[in-house]
């Protein structure tokens, strides 16, 4: 039971991880109708900046998890003014393009400079900043031992996906973001400036890849093909709960992750290919995703 138990967590950062990045790729396709390619590169450029922030300033970890989404999401508005916005109202395949070789150029850049085995991502201990003992060691619950780092990820995952939820679905601000998707002209004449919406929006989804780079850097090895690894999976995850569904992201996120967990545990074999055979499934049965809605 206790390796069940194991199982089920493991399951469960895995979906954390799946959970922020489809959610990121499901607002900038259903914002902004890019199939971003380049997300995977972009969630690793979250880990290098947070292992950049903690060994060469020193700042902290609860610092670089602040400020490595920021700076990464800075980057992708970067990357959006400067080409993704020429390619509004283009068929998605030139988006899929663009990306696919930004993602190879930014992997390329890293893996010159630090090798394809990467760096090791220890947890500080620096006597000045006490901010990570709040997260090292464990509890024991009886029937498991539970790293406290690792039941951190789940929760603040959780809470980042429901709030992100929150903000596009029942705010003002998440109702001004979908009219734009819908008729930019129409927003335009309430005075919203509807390309700066578009540019934030790609930034946030930016954003919340670096930031699941931030907390699976100290899980996973900082290592320039991290994000080319798990990038084809978390596809997977956006295709079954539906292109564009930020509900449908979160929750198939966690299940699959779960999932995944449970068929290591019983048939391990099968634990590479069953996101992709339940996709295959969930495509028969009801093409535009579990939440998706046909166009």
């Amino acid at each position: 039971m206790q390796a069940l138990y194991a199982q089920l967590l493991v399951g469960l950062i895995n979906g954390s991880f799946y959970a922020l990045l489809s959610l990121g790729l499901a607002v900038i396709f259903g914002m902004l109708n890019i199939i971003n390619f380049a997300h995977g590169a972009l969630y690793m450029m979250g880990a290098f900046t947070a292992y950049f922030l903690l060994h060469l300033t020193g700042i902290g970890y609860w610092w670089a998890l602040l400020i490595a989404p920021i700076v990464v999401g800075i980057f992708g508005m970067i990357l959006e003014r400067t080409m993704l916005q020429w390619l509004a109202g283009l068929d998605h395949l030139y988006g899929l393009l663009l990306t696919f070789g930004i993602a190879l150029i930014v992997q390329g850049v890293f893996q010159n400079y630090f090798g394809s085995s990467g760096l090791p991502y220890a947890i500080p201990d620096y006597p000045q900043i006490g901010e990570w003992r709040g997260l090292q060691g464990g509890m024991n619950l009886g029937f498991m031992f539970l790293p406290v780092y690792r039941g951190w990820v789940v929760i603040f995952s959780l809470v980042v996906c429901l709030a992100t939820w929150f903000l596009i679905e029942k705010t003002r601000l998440g109702a001004y973001l979908r009219a734009a998707t819908e008729n930019p002209t129409l927003v335009r004449a309430f005075g919203i400036n509807v390309p700066r919406m578009i540019t934030l929006t790609y930034g946030l989804g930016v954003g919340l890849a670096a930031l699941a780079g931030v907390l699976s850097a100290p899980i996973n090895q900082v290592r320039p093909l991290m994000g080319a690894d798990l990038i084809i999976v978390v596809f997977a995850v956006v295709v079954i709960g539906g292109m564009g569904s930020i509900l449908g992201s979160i929750i198939t996120g966690f299940a699959l992750g779960v999932i995944e967990g449970l068929t290591k545990y019983f048939y391990p074999e099968a634990s590479n290919t069953v996101v992709f055979v339940l996709m295959v499934l969930v495509l028969l049965v009801k093409p535009t995703g579990l939440t998706g809605r046909a166009a």
